[in-house]
């Protein structure tokens, strides 16, 4: 079975003011965190990186045996992911295909396998974390409104690793009838398939405010 990892790196970093994927992090960008990650796993054939020609560039990936294709994005996440659907040539029930937030720079070799191993089994599978936390929902003011009951309740990660035929099917309902996915597994429930939870022991920090940097240079950092 083949692995084709997609990186999804086109977003403009809007809420931070500036570009988050090319931020250093522990000597090197955010974005080359993550692709250095699937570049190391044995299990990844290729990377396709969904980004602007100028990001790509700055990036050091001379060093990779592996193949990396770039294709430009699009205007949301799900034109993005279409995008890079459009150059992998085979969309075959023996290729996998993991799909990747740029974002997440600490993603480790051994959960890209777990959840690689969990999609092997059942087609589809995702990183993710079962939510702890006590959780409000706030009136429009800003008030608490509600409790809402935490149990069965998950924080979705990537990568999300799914059967090529399953996701080149989701993807096509999704620009056939407009809609809007902020990930895969949502595409995939639309056309009825479940999605495989595989927790993830590690932290797997999304970049998304500036403090997040901070926080990601003190996990990364060897002490």
């Amino acid at each position: 079975m083949k692995l084709i990892a997609m990186i999804v790196a086109a977003g403009n970093s809007q809420r931070m003011g500036f570009d988050k994927l090319m931020t250093p992090l522990d000597g090197k960008p955010v974005l080359q965190h993550s692709i250095e990650a699937f570049l190391q796993c044995d299990d990844v054939a290729e990377v396709i990186l969904v980004c602007p020609e100028e990001r790509f560039t700055q990036l050091d990936l001379e060093f990779s045996k592996k193949i990396i294709r770039r294709v430009d994005g699009g205007a949301d996440r799900h034109d993005s992911v279409a995008e890079g659907l459009s150059i992998i040539a085979n969309h075959d029930a023996e290729t996998f295909i993991a799909v990747h937030d740029g974002a997440r720079p600490m993603i480790s070799v051994a959960q890209i396998k777990r959840v690689f191993n969990a999609a092997r089994d059942t087609g589809c599978a995702t990183s993710a974390r079962p939510v702890t936390e006590t959780i409000k929902r706030a009136s429009l003011d800003g008030e608490v409104a509600a409790s809402v009951d935490r149990e069965h309740l998950w924080l979705m990660e990537t990568p999300q690793i799914f059967r090529a035929d399953f996701l080149a099917h989701a993807y096509r309902h999704v620009l056939t009838n407009g809609e809007r996915v902020t990930d895969e597994v949502s595409a995939l429930q639309l056309v009825g398939h479940s999605t495989k939870l595989v927790t993830n022991p590690e932290p797997n920090l999304k970049i998304t405010y500036p403090h997040d940097l901070d926080l990601a240079e003190k996990l990364i950092t060897p002490s």
